[in-house]
């Protein structure tokens, strides 16, 4: 069987505008391919309502799983949860069970549970709340769209509970080899390489260091022997 499919939207002007630099594709990116879902695809958009229900509808019919980040906090201009619920025709509003959560959390920390913390649990009806061990602010998953925080290590806590109940495919393994050869030199033969093992991933990447031009030369695959197999041939044709 193949393996589960998987986009990304990381949501967020601070994003867009370079004031904050993005990590948390990055870290999906990883955890992904070791539960073996494969990410396809990553898009960086605006928190825009109309720019996220056209990406959602876009995303969630294409893979089996979408995956977001941000916008999800008490001020106004988080409003990934009720775009996701407009792209879903749900409803959206305060829920009983993330506002139990939030207000015992403020209890205990001894702050108000005020509206703006309100808004952190406004969870379409039809959802299922991510648990959040950092803030408690739940993220929520409804049909194949995971809806998480950016706050990296919240964002990392919520994928964590994600993929505990996600059906997983066979991890990407990878190996590499480090040829001090330019693209141009090595392209022909490992395209050859390539065209004989179509079930692996083969890909090149160029370097220059301390003046030196090389390539860095990467094999991915879910079977280890194929792998292997192929990493011999390779290392044979540089040597």
């Amino acid at each position: 069987m193949p393996n589960p499919t998987a986009a990304m939207l990381v949501i967020g002007d601070e994003i867009l505008s370079g004031r904050t630099r993005d990590s948390n594709s990055h870290h999906l990116a990883q955890e992904l391919t070791v539960a073996g879902i494969d990410l396809r695809e990553v898009r960086f958009i605006a928190d825009d309502h109309a720019t996220i229900v056209e990406a959602l509808d876009a995303l969630r019919g294409r893979y089996d799983h979408v995956f977001t980040s941000g916008g999800i906090g008490p001020t106004h201009d988080d409003i990934t949860a009720d775009a996701v619920a407009a792209a879903f025709g749900d409803r959206i509003d305060v829920r009983p069970d993330a506002a139990a959560l939030l207000a015992a959390h403020y209890e205990r920390t001894g702050r108000e549970f005020n509206e703006a913390r309100q808004r952190m649990a406004r969870i379409p009806d039809s959802a299922t709340l991510i648990d959040n061990p950092v803030s408690i602010a739940p993220g929520f998953t409804i049909g194949n769209v995971h809806v998480m925080a950016g706050v990296p290590d919240v964002f990392h806590a919520m994928l964590a509970d994600v993929l505990s109940r996600l059906t997983k495919g066979q991890p990407l393994l990878s190996q590499s080899l480090r040829v001090d050869r330019g693209e141009g030199e090595i392209a022909a033969p490992f395209r050859t390489l390539a065209a004989e093992y179509p079930d692996l991933q083969m890909g090149s990447y160029p370097f220059v260091q301390n003046g030196a031009v090389g390539t860095n030369l990467v094999i991915r695959g879910t079977d280890a022997g194929r792998l292997s197999e192929a990493m011999t041939r390779l290392a044979d044709l540089f040597a």
